[in-house]
């Protein structure tokens, strides 16, 4: 005997408890609903079932997807050849005796690779345009290789370019220390011609200064032939008065 649902049995009545037993459902707890009997309510039934397949099973197979594409672009096949290349290179250096480094027919002198034409036409057209296919090592090789991929592209001009952009830029630096140098003796000439307006000015002050000790000089000797003057006067009259009184 199945009881009836009422506010104390039935978490729907209210949109918190509603919340809290979807998620429960989400973790496998279904006791929410076993107070209504599917045989009577087929439709809860299959609500359980959609439920299930688009929330159990679609976003979570959904979710799963985006974490491998994203894992997947992450973990390419280049990082994968890299790890693959640590762990080869670990066992060779720490699980094989000497003996066994020695097998030609495992470490060989000369290793083929294998190469699509067009994707190597594209990759190196692509290293060409980057600029990164211009280097001294192996020019050979490359020579060779752009004659069999039928690639028209003359590495010794790029060469002779990029010696010319190399002394362009180390002219253009010296240059620039050229221009810094230029600057620090113009400012050396400034201070030179200010140190000389500084030697007149005192020269000046020096000279004023004599001047106005001899001007001082001159007068001190004007005032001194005034008073010599003064007590010959004086002398004179002294006499001329003694004179007359003598003739008295």
């Amino acid at each position: 005997m199945i009881q009836m649902p009422d506010k104390n049995t039935n978490m729907f009545i209210d949109i918190r408890t509603s919340l809290f037993a979807i998620y429960l459902f989400l973790a496998g707890d279904s006791s929410a609903l076993s107070n209504w009997s599917y045989a009577d309510n087929p439709s809860i039934a299959i609500l359980i079932v959609l439920f299930s397949l688009l929330i159990v099973v679609y976003l979570m197979n959904l979710l799963i997807g985006l974490l491998n594409i994203a894992i997947e672009e992450d973990n390419n096949r280049v990082s994968y050849l890299i790890q693959k290349a640590e762990i080869l290179a670990e066992i060779e250096l720490f699980y094989l005796l000497p003996h066994q480094r020695r097998w030609q027919a495992w470490f060989p002198e000369v290793i083929h690779y294998y190469a699509d034409t067009d994707k190597t036409r594209i990759e190196i057209e692509r290293l060409i345009k980057e600029g990164e296919c211009d280097t001294k090592e192996f020019s050979e090789m490359q020579e060779s290789l752009l004659k069999q991929l039928q690639i028209k592209h003359n590495l010794n001009d790029n060469r002779v370019i990029l010696e010319k952009v190399k002394s362009n830029d180390e002219k253009l630096d010296k240059l620039e220390k050229l221009e810094e140098k230029l600057e620090k003796l113009d400012k050396l000439e400034k201070l030179e011609e200010k140190l000389e307006k500084l030697d007149k000015l005192e020269t000046l002050g020096k000279s004023y200064c004599e001047k106005s000790e001899k001007s001082d000089k001159l007068e001190i000797l004007g005032k001194l032939e005034t008073l010599e003057k003064s007590h010959c006067e004086i002398l004179v009259k002294l006499e001329k008065l003694l004179e007359r009184n003598d003739a008295k």
